[in-house]
């Protein structure tokens, strides 16, 4: 399966839209990891913990937009977005969600 941000596809001509599909998934951040992000905040640096979580989360939902694509028979996914947003109390909760257009291309 083709993911892309641009709406087309160089070298391949798109011939059915398929429709709309979404990717979301949510995962809670546990409490070591929020101790372990935390100390970063007080000395300084890049939260691993965090960045790791952020991408696993990313692919899953990546991978579930793809999978709904196939079920719809694409096998592409133009003009692909991916959006973060943080949940729950106290922003322990992340919400990574991607979306584009499932097309058919030859």
């Amino acid at each position: 399966m083709i993911s892309t941000t641009t709406p087309s596809i160089e070298g391949h001509a798109i011939t059915e839209y398929c429709g709309i599909v979404f990717g979301e998934v949510i995962s809670g951040v546990d409490m070591f990891k929020d101790l372990a992000a935390g100390m970063r905040n007080i000395f300084g640096g890049r939260s691993k913990t965090y960045e790791d979580e952020l991408v696993v989360a990313r692919e899953q939902a990546i991978a579930e937009m793809e999978q709904r694509a196939a079920t719809l028979g694409a096998n592409a996914v133009v003009g692909v977005d991916i959006d973060y947003e943080v949940l729950g109390e106290g922003g322990g909760m992340l919400m990574v969600t991607a979306s584009g257009t499932a097309v058919i291309v030859r």
